[in-house]
């Protein structure tokens, strides 16, 4: 497994990756916001309807009164449910625009990252998916609750002064130790996030790299090992959420706590206040209508609080895997990609080719002229370098030392080739889906006839043949049924369908017999016609193929 990428500790490049994704979703970001604004505003509705219907009841009025006012309660409660439901459907559209900036840039990085870097696919892999998918709530719940919770308390208990100064004072009081306790409670569950996006990092790397070994497991018999170690870092992983949990249950109970005790001491001093039997003077006399409205008031000041509270965990895990996004290697810039009109000639001038933590280079000072539209047969030992030259064309390998040259300009100054190459490799991508789908995938708009035509040409009609379906039989991502040869002619159907300048293969005749061999030997000249082609190979009948034999050691 490779080295993992450290996680950024430092804060600021972290919060300053938060508010730059926030703004993506700035528009309905600020309506949910606006939304919950409202919703304080339905809340002053509400308690003004309660106690103006109490006091009519109270007062023997008639029932038409108590009617309209019990008619404004029935309105405010719809009122706050529709902007509820507006203000939720608002803040998941910001996060859908979030989450899909940060998943377009993660999966650029993961794509562009440099060729045999530090960072494996099943790391950057958990961060494209899992760290994206940790962005909703903070953006969805969190941002939305705290400007709520900035405004709305204030305002409300601005708005219970009117009625009640002394009990505003209460509830003003009483937010002291309700912010404290959000403070610690927000200190604690950031370490304790950050340790389990961590352990869920490590999970899900070790599972991806897993699988994707899976044959070597099964063929040691490593079964055992295998689960055991799963077993382990998901141990590691319940232990850390449960960690998380225990956190936000004391912290929701602490403030729940705050919150109960400051509407208590509001009722206390209300009823007191009511019945003439407070021990002390206070400079207001309260009657039922402003007593009721204060009491209804009051938990609606700690409401936008305890939603942030319930959603700050949403912050704190969304902090853990920008951490993990801000990490991912930033891809340089580019040029942009070359379009070739013509099959171009290539230079191999000193090319060394060496992957980090390899103990000796996979090539090492290579020279090597291939002419424009000829087949260059490049034969040696497995391990001397032939895959590793193709895949630098591809820019899947690291160029460290020397220089590629296209038609005499340096491969580092004309960008990406792969959109000028067809490629026909050893392991050929399967995709699930259809056969016709697996060989489009060289070129998506390809017509159908074309797919059939190449289908044929590289002698697929006998798998087709015995495949109910024919090209539209169904594969799925291990390519189950198609044997060696046949992944191997889907592969050179692929490099057949895409009309590009260069052609590079990998083994293009490996485990075939002699006979399916020579079957293959005109599709392959035919493909290589018009093109520059460098064919990586052991046999001898592709390599007299070729204009130029090229040997390695």
């Amino acid at each position: 497994m490779q080295s993992r990428p450290v996680l950024i500790d430092d804060p600021i490049p972290v919060a300053t990756r938060l508010k730059a994704l926030a703004l993506i979703g700035a528009a309905p970001l600020r309506r949910a916001q606006a939304l919950l604004l409202l919703d304080g505003a339905a809340a002053i509705g509400f308690a003004a309807a309660l106690a103006c219907a109490v006091d009519a009841l109270s007062k023997g009025r008639t029932l038409s009164i108590a009617v309209a006012w019990l008619s404004l309660l029935a309105a405010a409660m719809i009122a706050r449910g529709v902007v509820a439901k507006l203000a939720g459907e608002a803040g998941a559209r910001a996060a859908a625009r979030v989450k899909a900036a940060a998943r377009a840039d993660a999966a650029v990085a993961l794509v562009a990252r440099a060729p045999g870097g530090p960072l494996s696919t099943a790391d950057a892999a958990t961060a494209v998916v899992e760290g994206v998918e940790a962005l909703d709530g903070h953006v969805s719940r969190f941002l939305p609750a705290r400007f709520a919770a900035t405004a709305t308390p204030l305002a409300l208990i601005a708005v219970a002064a009117v009625a009640s100064p002394i009990a505003a004072a209460i509830l003003l009081g009483a937010m002291v130790p309700f912010i404290v306790a959000m403070a610690l409670a927000g200190t604690a569950a950031a370490a304790e996030s950050r340790a389990q996006f961590t352990a869920l990092e490590r999970l899900s790397g070790l599972f991806l790299d897993r699988v994707r070994a899976l044959p070597v497991v099964l063929a040691f018999q490593a079964e055992g090992r295998v689960r055991r170690d799963l077993a382990r870092s998901a141990d590691e992983l319940a232990g850390r959420t449960i960690r998380v949990l225990r956190v936000a249950f004391l912290s929701s109970g602490a403030l729940e706590f705050f919150a109960a005790l400051s509407v208590a001491l509001v009722a206390v001093y209300c009823g007191f206040n009511l019945l003439r039997l407070l021990p002390f003077p206070v400079p207001e006399q309260l009657d039922l209508k402003r007593a009721f409205f204060v009491l209804a008031l009051a938990p609606e000041v700690y409401l936008p609080m305890r939603r942030l509270a319930a959603a700050y965990h949403d912050r704190q895990a969304a902090e853990a895997a920008t951490a993990s996004l801000v990490a991912l290697p930033r891809p340089e810039p580019r040029p942009l990609a070359p379009t070739l009109s013509a099959p171009p000639a290539i230079r191999f001038q000193g090319v060394t080719i060496r992957y980090p933590e390899a103990d000796a280079p996979a090539l090492q000072a290579f020279d090597l002229e291939v002419p424009a539209g000829q087949i260059t047969a490049i034969l040696g030992p497995s391990g001397s370098g032939k895959s590793s030259l193709l895949n630098l064309l591809l820019d899947l390998a690291p160029l460290t030392g020397g220089a590629v040259l296209i038609d005499g300009r340096p491969l580092s100054e004309l960008g990406a080739l792969s959109g000028q190459i067809a490629w026909a490799g050893q392991h050929p991508l399967i995709i699930p889906g259809s056969i016709a789908d697996n060989i489009a995938l060289a070129r998506r708009d390809a017509p159908r006839a074309q797919i059939e035509a190449v289908a044929q040409r590289v002698g697929l009609a006998g798998a087709l043949a015995m495949r109910a379906g024919g090209l539209d039989a169904l594969l799925d991502e291990r390519g189950g049924g198609l044997s060696g040869g046949e992944r191997r002619r889907l592969s050179l159907a692929r490099a057949l369908l895409k009309p590009a300048p260069i052609l590079l293969m990998d083994e293009p005749t490996a485990n075939l017999d002699a006979e399916a061999e020579l079957a293959l030997l005109n599709t392959i000249r035919e493909a290589a016609r018009g093109r520059t082609t460098l064919i990586a190979t052991h046999s001898k009948a592709v390599a007299d193929l070729a204009d130029q034999i090229v040997r390695l050691s």
